[in-house]
């Protein structure tokens, strides 16, 4: 008999901090939330000889594109929904306590309402019928719990209501299980439906109920209501559009991919850069970005988190947007945005920036220091810290001021001037760089990027150690 732990497979996809499962018995499989294409799910049955019989969806996700209508189509399995869940496609809505069987293996559906109305945990029984894992969704994290506010507006109930049946959830259907069930859930550090997600992506429930503290035991209904509701920032503005998709349905992956492949030669890019509802996306290096770009293109590079920070960034989610890549990494690129649902890719630029660069054509280029020499030299600019309220709070520069990237859209930069100078820096340089190009497509030009790592700048004597009790924020 194989050991159920090698019969289970989380696939965790770093760039969403996001975990689906693959489990299989007995030439059958289940998955578990997958994410937007459905090869890597049909690849591994194809590898074992298994059907896929069950997608298990545990809510209808914010942050990313799930991939349970394409990978149904491909593959003829069953989409699967907890109590509640109304869609705009054939799936079968789970009842609280029902069991399904894949293979030699049950899982019954616990309905535990929270994070949002329909959000259901999936229980794994082994062969013997003991209880063996949980596949929690945003239910219970490693570490944290899934944030109450993210289904108001479609629910019209508060975070308040809520958090209280998240509490019972966690207490009526999820606590009482033995300690050593093991817990996956759908995310951790990095995304943003949680707090405080720790970077493990699996654990024990009873270490769990000993370390994460929204499962202490002496924790009231109140207590537990103030304490997750409790600095939660506004969530970014496309998860209410991840939302709508994985309810509605979504254009077939295999179609945006087609369309995101197209190859422009450099005269057709030329032209697509002087069109006003084109967006030009440079994902290369922040250092190769910052050196030399097409003028008025934006930064968001592949090697940091890219999908999130286009979710956060692109107000329009059918916005057209066209590619400039390192050679190879086309297909990556164009894959990654459809992962967060921004399916109008129009092509890419053959033959990367190098071939505009050889063609002599225009170049632009972000003014960059060192920490070094930024410590050293002459601060006469407004110093901008694009990092989270959070790590600002831990630690800043003095006369910096707070504008998080993540609310770039909400206004928070308006008040920003031409005339003024600016330092931009985050931890490490990635997300100034991308702020930087934001605000250049704004006609904010006089900026400096601080390039290196944020923990350098502790040896300069220019920092305020420990929190601060009013951020600095332009409004």
């Amino acid at each position: 008999m194989m050991n159920l732990d090698e019969q289970i497979e989380q696939i965790y996809t770093s760039c969403l901090a996001q975990g689906s499962y693959f489990i299989e018995s007995q030439g059958e499989a289940v998955v578990i939330d997958p994410i937007r294409e459905p090869d890597p799910y049909i690849e591994r049955a194809k590898a074992s000889g298994v059907k896929i019989k069950y997608i298990l969806e545990t809510h209808f996700h914010a942050d990313f594109v799930s991939g349970h209508v394409d990978l149904a189509k491909e593959t003829g399995a069953t989409i699967v929904f907890g109590p509640g869940a109304e869609t705009y496609f054939k799936k079968h809505e789970a009842k609280d306590g029902e069991i399904l069987k894949v293979g030699a293996l049950s899982i019954k559906v616990l309905h535990t309402p929270g994070h949002t109305p329909e959000s259901t945990t999936y229980l794994l029984f082994d062969e013997a019928g003991r209880e063996h894992s949980i596949y929690t969704g945003d239910t219970l994290f490693i570490g944290d719990v899934g944030r109450p506010d993210l289904a108001q507006k479609a629910t019209g109930l508060t975070q308040e209501d809520l958090a209280g049946w998240l509490y019972d959830s966690l207490r009526n259907k999820i606590m009482t299980l033995p300690d050593d069930v093991i817990v996956y859930p759908a995310h951790g550090a990095g995304s943003s439906c949680g707090k405080n997600m720790s970077a493990e992506t699996f654990d024990t429930l009873g270490n769990q109920k000993a370390t994460n503290y929204a499962l202490r035991a002496d924790m009231t209904r109140d207590e537990f209501i103030d304490e997750v509701t409790a600095g939660l920032q506004e969530p970014p503005q496309y998860f209410a559009l991840n939302a709508s998709m994985n309810k509605k349905g979504y254009e077939a992956f295999d179609e945006v991919m087609s369309q995101g492949l197209n190859a422009f030669s450099l005269e057709d890019f030329k032209n697509l850069s002087k069109q006003s509802d084109v967006l030009i996306i440079d994902v290369r290096d922040k250092g190769e970005f910052a050196k030399s770009h097409i003028p008025g293109s934006m930064f968001i590079g592949l090697n940091g988190s890219f999908a999130p920070w286009v979710g956060a960034l692109i107000e329009n989610i059918n916005q057209k947007i066209a590619i400039v890549a390192p050679t190879g990494k086309e297909e990556e690129s164009v894959r990654r945005l459809a992962r967060v649902g921004y399916d109008n890719c129009i092509g890419y630029l053959e033959g990367g920036f190098e071939s505009w660069l050889s063609a002599g054509q225009d170049i632009d280029s972000l003014k960059t220091i060192t920490v070094e020499q930024f410590i050293q030299g002459d601060k006469d600019a407004q110093v901008i810290d694009v990092r989270k309220p959070s790590e600002y709070e831990s630690s800043h520069l003095t006369q910096a001021l707070n504008l998080p990237l993540d609310f770039f859209l909400s206004g928070s930069t308006d008040d920003l001037k031409p005339s003024v100078k600016y330092f931009l820096h985050c931890k490490s340089g990635y997300r100034a760089t991308v702020a930087s190009s934001f605000l250049k497509q704004k006609g904010i030009h006089d900026i400096t990027t601080i390039i290196g790592q944020f923990d350098d700048l502790k040896v300069s004597g220019l920092l305020v150690e420990g929190s601060c009790p009013s951020l600095q924020v332009l409004t």
